[in-house]
C-alpha cells in the first residue's frame, strides 16, 4: 500500500538506541598487567555459533522471480538509464508496477491517476522497456478500486496480444481490505459494497475477463497477512474473515495469493529477529488456507516488504536478504521490495549505528536534498546483492540451522554440486566465530572464496579466507562462503 512522500501514509516507526558495551570497571593501577586486564575487559566478546548445513534436505528451489522490486508511476527516475544495470546486479527477476495503492487509482490507458501525481516517462511501455532491459518478469497490479474487469482485460490484451510482452502475473487490487470495511480507509474502492465477499465476486469477474484474452496468465488474490491486522476479523456484511471469504468464493479461479510484510519492530534486535519469528508461521497459515480452498496448486507472492525503521542503515541491510531468503525457503515465488526510489522528508534524518538514516523506503537514493546522489545504493541493496553470490534460479535452498538467534544461516546447493552458505551476524558490536558442519556434502579442503558486506560499507568485498568448517563473521555483517565438493 506504500506511497512516496507524495501523500505517503506513514507506518509506525520506532528508533531505539544502538547496543553498546558496558564500561569497564575503574582501574587505579598503571602497571602493564593492569592495563592489559583493563583492555581485555573493554574488548568485545566474540560470539561463538555452530551452523549445521544439510545439503540433502531441500526446502525449495530458488525461483527466477524470487528477488523482486516495486516501482511506482510517481517516481520520475524509475526508468533512469542506470536502473536496469543496478537491478541486474542485484539479481532482480521481477518488477511490480504501477505502485502500491496507486494501482487502485491508475488508468493504464490514459496514464493518469485519480488525485495522484504521475511522473513523466513512467507509462506502461516505458516501464516494460526497463523490465526487459533488466531481464525481469513484470508483476502488474490491475486497478480494482476505480477500474473494471473490462479495463483490466484490455490491459492484458494490449500487453500480451498487441505488444507481445508476455506479462504473466496479474494481481487484482492492492490491499483492498483497507477500503473502509474494517474502519481504515487508505485504499481507494468505489464499489458500493466493500465486503470481502464483494471483492471475491468481482475477483472472479476480473479473472474470467482477463483469462478470456490470455488463458496463460496467472491471477493473484489480495489476502490479509496472517497475524497482522485485520486478519481474523469478520467485517460487517461478511460471515467469515477476509481470507476465508475470498478463498471460499474465488479459490478455484486464482493462481496465487498476495500478502505484504512490514514487520513492526521495537528495536534493531527485534527487527532482525522478525524473519525467523514471523515468516514460517505466516507461510504455514497461507498453505493451510490454500489447501483448504484451492486444492493446493496456488502460489504465494509477497508483493511488498520492507522494515518500518532503520531503513537506510545496517539493520535493514541485514534484514533484507534474511527476509527474501526466509520467504523463499517457505515457498514464496517472489518478494518485491518496497521500493526502488521512494523519497523522504529531510526533517526525519537520524543516525543509526554511526550511519545516516534518511527514513527513505527506497533501495536506491531518490537524490533528495539531504540524501546522497541519485541512485546511490542504500544498505538493503548490498544485502540483496549478496543473494546473487549465494545462488541462482534453479538452485536448491537447503536447510541451514544456527545454534544462536544472533546468527542467521541460509544455504544453497548449486546445480553444479557446489554448496554456498550465507551467514548474518546480527550483533552490532561483536564478531561471530562460526563452526560449520555438513551432511549430504563433503567440502573441499581448499580455502573458500568469501563475499562480505560489512557494517556501513558501500560495496561488497571478496577474499579467500577461513575454511569450510570455520568462518569469522564481523559484527553487523553478512558473508557468503562458496564451497566446492571434495574431489
Amino acid at each position: 500500500m506504500r506511497w512516496s512522500v507524495h501523500g505517503h501514509r506513514t507506518r509506525l516507526t520506532t528508533l531505539v538506541a544502538a547496543l553498546s558495551l558496558a564500561a569497564a570497571g575503574a582501574f587505579t593501577a598503571t602497571t602493564p598487567s593492569a592495563e592489559a586486564a583493563q583492555a581485555a575487559q573493554a574488548a568485545p566478546t566474540a560470539i561463538t555459533a555452530s551452523v549445521a548445513v544439510d545439503a540433502a534436505r531441500t526446502l525449495s528451489t530458488v525461483p527466477a522471480t524470487g528477488v523482486g522490486m516495486n516501482v511506482a508511476v510517481y517516481d520520475g527516475n524509475m526508468n533512469h538509464p542506470a536502473v536496469p544495470g543496478l537491478l541486474r546486479d542485484a539479481g532482480v527477476g521481477a518488477v511490480r508496477y504501477p505502485g502500491g495503492s496507486y494501482a487502485d487509482i491508475y488508468d493504464w490507458q490514459t496514464h493518469t491517476t485519480e488525485g495522484g501525481y504521475v511522473a513523466p516517462n513512467t507509462d506502461f511501455d516505458t516501464f516494460m522497456g526497463t523490465a526487459r532491459a533488466t531481464g525481469a518478469q513484470p508483476i502488474i497490479t490491475a486497478n480494482y478500486g476505480s477500474g473494471t474487469p473490462e479495463e483490466a482485460a484490455g490491459w492484458v490484451r494490449y500487453a500480451n496480444v498487441t505488444k507481445g510482452y508476455g506479462v504473466k502475473y496479474w494481481e487484482i487490487g492492492n490491499e483492498v481490505y483497507g477500503n473502509g470495511l474494517y474502519g481504515a480507509t487508505w485504499e481507494t474502492d468505489h464499489h458500493a459494497s466493500k465486503t470481502a465477499a464483494t471483492y471475491a465476486t468481482n475477483l472472479v469477474q476480473y479473472a474470467t475477463a482477463m483469462k478470456a484474452v490470455d488463458p496463460t496468465i496467472k491471477i493473484g488474490a489480495v489476502l490479509t497477512t496472517p497475524g497482522a491486522w485485520p486478519d481474523g476479523i469478520t467485517g460487517p456484511g461478511d460471515t467469515m474473515d477476509w481470507n476465508h471469504t475470498v478463498l471460499s468464493v474465488a479459490g478455484a479461479k486464482i493462481d496465487f495469493v498476495v500478502v505484504h510484510h512490514y514487520p513492526t519492530s521495537t528495536s534493531q534486535a527485534d527487527l532482525l529477529g522478525k524473519p525467523q519469528a514471523e515468516i514460517p508461521g505466516m507461510a504455514s497459515t497461507l498453505r493451510s488456507l490454500i489447501g483448504q480452498y484451492t486444492g493446493g496448486d496456488v502460489g504465494i507472492a509477497v508483493t511488498e516488504a520492507n522494515a518500518n525503521a532503520y531503513k537506510n542503515t545496517s539493520p535493514n541491510g541485514l534484514f533484507a536478504p534474511d527476509e527474501y531468503l526466509t520467504w523463499m525457503e517457505n515457498g514464496a515465488f517472489t518478494l518485491d521490495w518496497w521500493n526502488l526510489h521512494n523519497g523522504t522528508d529531510c526533517s526525519h534524518v537520524t543516525t543509526v549505528e554511526g550511519a545516516t538514516d534518511y527514513d527513505d523506503g527506497g533501495i536506491l537514493s531518490s537524490g533528495a536534498s539531504c540524501e546522497p546522489a541519485l541512485n546511490t545504493p542504500f544498505p538493503p541493496y548490498y544485502g540483496v546483492q549478496l543473494i546473487t553470490r549465494l545462488g541462482a534460479a534453479g538452485d536448491r535452498l537447503v536447510r541451514a540451522a544456527a545454534s544462536t538467534s544472533l546468527v542467521s544461516a541460509h544455504a544453497v546447493r548449486r546445480t553444479n554440486g557446489d554448496v554456498n552458505v550465507m551467514l548474518i551476524n546480527k550483533d552490532p558490536v561483536n564478531d561471530a566465530t562460526v563452526t560449520l558442519t555438513y551432511s549430504g556434502f563433503t567440502p573441499s579442503t581448499a580455502t573458500p572464496t568469501v563475499y562480505s558486506y560489512l557494517k556501513n560499507a558501500r560495496s561488497i568485498g571478496t577474499a579467500a579466507t577461513g575454511s569450510a568448517g570455520r568462518q569469522t563473521v564481523p559484527a553487523y555483517s553478512i558473508v557468503v562462503v562458496q564451497l566446492h565438493p571434495a574431489r
